[in-house]
């Protein structure tokens, strides 16, 4: 008897330690992009796709939805009939990583961008609002600025982890008040190795895209400037 119940402490107090890693390990899953994960996704999508005479399982925005943000994964609609379930990384499931749909009219494919951008974003707003107006601090484009976030009660200026380059990129404002994150950073490290025909005047986000997992969120419009050939914001 004294065997059993030493056994049965054993197991009890293996399942609670088992149910106090658990999470903490779920916790990191859920912070890492995976490609196989986007890949299974993206099999789903065909698939519901071809079932339904051309449809996508997607999420109804605005019109006016900045691009790489328009196109969301309704998992709901694949799940679980071409999916057994949302990865552990996405939003629904409790990740970081928003799924979403781009070149939706030709080739659709699935990429990611990271949420904590949005939260980011968010937390600059309502210092915004709670201040009642953008501090400018610098023009760096048509109707494009710096923010003066000491003003905003930051004591360093908050930035977004790039997902292309893992360095630190900078937010801008514009005239409106909407918030962006600033890749320029990242193209031009990225127009320095490649070969691509760019001409002024042409959106180059689509280079960041290319060959990775996620998309620029939260970005404006790119050129490259006609003389230096560096990255430039887009006017209209």
């Amino acid at each position: 008897m004294k065997y059993v119940r030493t056994a049965l402490s054993s197991l009890i107090l293996a399942g609670l330690l088992t149910g106090c890693m658990y999470p903490q390990d779920e916790l990191s899953q859920n912070r890492v992009p995976y490609e196989e994960q986007i890949t299974s996704v993206q099999t789903a999508v065909n698939q519901f796709q071809e079932s339904n005479g051309g449809i996508l399982p997607i999420k109804t925005k605005e019109g006016d939805t900045p691009i790489y943000q328009k196109y969301p994964i309704d998992f709901p609609k694949i799940v679980p009939q071409y999916l057994a379930e949302p990865p552990g990384n996405a939003f629904e499931a409790g990740g970081i990583f928003q799924y979403v749909l781009i070149d939706v009219e030709t080739s659709p494919k699935v990429k990611l961008f990271d949420l904590r951008i949005a939260e980011s974003i968010r937390d600059i707003r309502m210092r915004i609002r709670a201040g009642g107006y953008p501090p400018y601090k610098e023009r760096i484009g048509e109707n494009i600025y710096t923010l003066d976030f000491t003003e905003l009660g930051y004591k360093e200026p908050p930035f977004a982890v790039s997902p292309y380059t893992n360095h630190n990129l900078p937010f801008v404002v514009s005239g409106t008040g909407e918030i962006y994150v600033d890749y320029r950073s990242d193209l031009f490290q990225l127009l320095d190795d490649t070969s691509h025909q760019l001409n002024p005047g042409e959106d180059i986000r689509p280079l960041l895209v290319e060959d990775s997992m996620f998309v620029p969120a939260y970005s404006l419009p790119y050129t490259i400037d006609p003389k230096t050939k560096e990255p430039i914001f887009l006017e209209k």
